[in-house]
């Protein structure tokens, strides 16, 4: 296949070859991002190294922001033996929702250290404003072709926040045939997470105790949060399995077809959520921590075509997600590439996410009723509705390297699921609506 002479500032059987692989995780994502320069494989060899950095900032109105540093290595070798070093550091700070209900009076929690407390005013939703976060992140991938047509793939995973340890593995096998415009992959990945949370982990629907000091006429409040926690820590363990596809339609166009199955054992609570007990006129009585089931399984289905026009190309995908949580998933994304120059380029991008609600999810528990076996309020297993809608902008500067700038709006609308508010749970906004910034510099050299 080759590219149209007239006019390409794209190598379009590269970008789409390459953006094929990298969706079948053959290939990493430096190259990827590298897919509209014109450097040839004989390029890669030569070069000893190709690194790709960015900053990241995301920015929630009045709650998280964000701030990640990345930086991506590749060594192309010869026979096409490929090596990928990634390095990720992220930093968070602000203000998380905690479950509670929003009240028409004010309302104080207990820290989750139990050290110390903090309060929600009228009608706002609970948030936790002491939320602080330093994850840092490696990852190494080996490629290389292992016979004719067949390519093989081996990865190493480690992430470590302060409270949180993943460790991780992974493998791919990738098979050319139809003279290489089909593509069929297999991938396996396993991970083992450790979780030590600040004050341990609750007990599934124990009440939220009163906080205690340092002092020891607080010892019987401290024995009070002793004999709520079961433990220290906790983990869980993920299998991933995928199948890919992948197909070139003609000089212009590929599909991509991806199956995923995932299996998650362990503690998956989050032991910081508490969901309020109210009485009959929606007045809360208490707090009680979040108890979800200690398994889930999750399926996918994914689509991706890209397609060359005369100078655009246009990306769209579509992914639906179920799982026996009951929980289902649709996201349609789609990116247009317009170039200005032969050397610079935009693209828009507009995703669009809904979300059915967890059959244990409950924004409230009322007390007249049997607690049920799982509950949790936490709303991101909630019913809701995201878009995300953004421009980038791309450039190849004199020496050759690229940089691009990308600045997003992101917003996120939960709804009720079904539930009906109680009393005064009626007068106050339960479903509060997210809105974040998001900001992202790339320089590729």
């Amino acid at each position: 296949m080759q590219l149209k002479k007239k006019k390409p500032p794209v190598n379009l059987k590269a970008a789409l070859t390459i953006a094929a692989s990298a969706l079948l995780g053959t290939i990493p994502k430096t190259v990827v991002a590298a897919e509209n320069t014109t450097k040839s494989k004989k390029a890669l060899k030569d070069s000893s190294w190709d690194f790709e950095s960015a900053l990241l900032f995301y920015s929630e109105s009045d709650r998280v922001s964000a701030a990640e540093a990345i930086l991506n290595g590749q060594k192309t070798f010869e026979n096409d033996e490929v090596l990928n070093l990634k390095l990720t550091v992220d930093v968070l700070t602000g203000a998380s929702a905690n479950g509670a209900a929003a009240q028409p009076n004010v309302q104080t929690f207990t820290r989750p250290s139990g050290k110390g407390s903090y309060q929600t005013q009228v009608n706002e939703t609970p948030l936790d404003d002491t939320f602080k976060d330093t994850r840092v992140q490696f990852n190494a991938q080996w490629t290389q072709p292992l016979a004719e047509n067949y390519t093989g793939s081996a990865g190493v995973h480690i992430s470590k926040e302060y409270d949180y340890l993943s460790l991780g593995i992974n493998g791919n096998l990738a098979y050319d045939f139809n003279q290489k415009n089909s593509t069929f992959s297999v991938g396996l990945s396993y991970f083992q997470d450790t979780f030590e949370p600040e004050g341990g982990i609750p007990l599934a629907f124990a009440s939220m105790p009163a906080a205690f000091g340092s002092t020891i006429d607080n010892s019987d409040k401290k024995a009070d949060f002793n004999a709520s926690r079961r433990t220290d820590s906790d983990d869980k363990s993920t299998a991933d399995i995928m199948f890919g596809f992948t197909q070139v339609i003609n000089r212009r166009m590929i599909m991509q077809f991806n199956y995923s199955y995932s299996k998650v054992d362990g503690y998956l609570n989050d032991p910081f959520k508490v969901l309020s007990l109210v009485d009959s006129t929606g007045i809360a009585q208490d707090y009680v921590y979040e108890n979800r089931p200690d398994s889930r399984l999750k399926q996918s289905l994914y689509a991706q075509t890209k397609y060359h026009f005369e100078q655009n190309i246009i990306d769209v995908s579509y992914r639906y997600m179920w799982d026996d949580w009951e929980l289902d998933s649709h996201t349609i994304d789609s990116k247009l590439r317009v170039p200005l120059s032969r050397q610079s380029y935009i693209e828009p991008h507009f995703r669009f996410y809904k979300q059915s609600a967890a059959q244990f999810y409950q924004p409230f528990l009322v007390e007249l009723n049997t607690l049920p076996e799982f509950a949790s309020a936490d709303y991101r297993i909630g019913e809701m509705r995201a878009y995300t809608l953004g421009i980038k902008y791309g450039t190849t500067l004199s020496d050759g390297n690229n940089l691009s700038f990308r600045l997003e709006y992101y917003r996120q609308d939960p709804t009720d699921a079904g539930h009906k508010a109680l009393g005064a749970l009626s007068e106050v906004d339960l479903y509060e609506s997210v809105n974040a910034i998001i900001a992202q510099v790339t320089y590729s050299f």
